[in-house]
């Protein structure tokens, strides 16, 4: 049963009830013990929500130079890293490392590498780098640039993938031509091409110390050869070859001339060549025969020569060896016409059965054929030696 009491409806509990009576005995203890809990409730829930919001962490990440904002639960910058799913190598940049922990507001870079296929004067090699275009990479390798010659631009991007830069830089290379040196500045890729840049003309036979294709280092010095060339031809004697041919009919140690020979003559070119003024060694370039040698035929003797003639062994040749001449067997008196020990004229010594000339011939072939002809004619060949016999 209710009533109304000041506009509210308030409930009679009903007697012998103790709940009733609790509420009415203390009114005022029955609100709170319905409060506490709930203040309980919302007091867990607002402390884990607090906690909540405290993991959370408000970070930038800038991949190759892209930022952007995210909120990231992880730790660490390695955690971020996988749960934005970035794979980094050794030749990738991340900073701060992947072991540095995270705080709201800090920003995590990474930046990838890339391959870059450098020829930096006429030296190849493959490089990294995280620089991002030609003009970057170039200053993070201490290249200097100014005055280079580049295959690419400068302001080039480098992708992913990476790319193949040549690089020639300024150089100093000094010629030395015509009696002059010149020293210039070049980013030529040959000393053909820093030739054409000094200057310098090349004509005919010119060529450098340096192969013309080779590529010019800086402090190289490079000389110029002025070439001239020429030609001079000459008439050359060819020597005759001597044939020796055995002969039994002749004495061992005579040898006889059946054939004179004769030198043959050829016509040879040969290339001049001066080279800065100063003359080479002449170059054959041509050769023609203009008359064949004539080979030298010479009979040599194998027949033993005799020793004995009857009725003149005994004599005293070698008193008239010298006195005739000398005891030499090549001699040849002053008017060429008698030679040997004996001074045998040719038409006597052919008499005699000689062959050539009595000088030629062996000293026992010459005594033996003396003895002949003291046999024929006694001392009288021999009219102021001959008495040297008898001695």
């Amino acid at each position: 049963m209710s009533t109304s009491q000041g506009g509210r409806a308030t409930a009679t509990p009903a007697p012998g009830s103790r709940r009733a009576c609790r509420r009415r005995a203390a009114p005022g203890n029955a609100g709170l013990r319905l409060l506490v809990p709930q203040a309980l409730v919302v007091a867990v829930l607002a402390g884990g929500t607090t906690a909540f919001v405290a993991d959370d962490k408000a970070v930038t990440l800038r991949v190759d130079g892209a930022p952007r904002t995210l909120h990231t639960f992880a730790d660490d910058v390695a955690e971020l890293l996988a749960e934005e799913g970035l794979a980094v190598g050794a030749r990738d940049l991340v900073a701060p490392g992947p072991r540095a922990a995270l705080v709201s507001g800090d920003e995590v870079v990474i930046r990838w590498g890339r391959p870059v296929d450098l020829t930096l004067d006429g030296r190849s090699r493959r490089l990294w780098t995280t620089a991002r275009s030609v003009d970057e990479a170039l200053r993070e390798l201490g290249v200097r640039v100014e005055g280079a010659h580049l295959s690419v631009s400068r302001a080039s991007a480098i992708g992913r993938d990476g790319l193949t830069l040549d690089v020639r830089t300024e150089r100093t290379v000094t010629f030395l031509a015509d009696g002059r040196e010149r020293t210039i500045r070049t980013n030529a890729a040959t000393v053909a091409g820093a030739l054409d840049r000094a200057g310098i003309t090349l004509r005919g036979d010119d060529t450098t110390s340096v192969p013309l294709d080779a590529f010019p280092r800086d402090g190289q010095t490079v000389t110029v050869l002025r070439i001239r060339d020429g030609r001079e031809t000459r008439d050359e004697t060819v020597p005759f070859r001597t044939l020796r041919i055995h002969d039994a009919t002749l004495f061992k140690g005579t040898e006889v001339v059946s054939r004179q020979g004769r030198h043959g003559l050829r016509r040879v070119t040969y290339r001049l060549r001066t080279v800065n003024g100063v003359r080479q060694k002449p170059r054959k370039v041509k050769e023609e025969t203009v008359r064949a040698p004539v080979t030298q035929i010479v009979r040599v003797g194998t027949k033993a020569a005799p020793t004995s003639v009857s009725g003149a062994d005994h004599l005293n040749w070698g008193a008239l060896a010298r006195c005739e001449s000398g005891g030499r067997a090549d001699a040849v008196d002053p008017s060429g016409t008698y030679g040997g020990l004996y001074q045998f004229d040719p038409g006597t010594w052919q008499a005699l059965g000689g062959t050539g000339r009595a000088q030629d011939a062996p000293a026992a072939e010459q005594t033996y054929r003396a003895k002949k002809l003291y046999v024929q004619r006694g001392a009288s060949p021999w009219p102021h030696c001959g008495r040297r016999l008898y001695r």
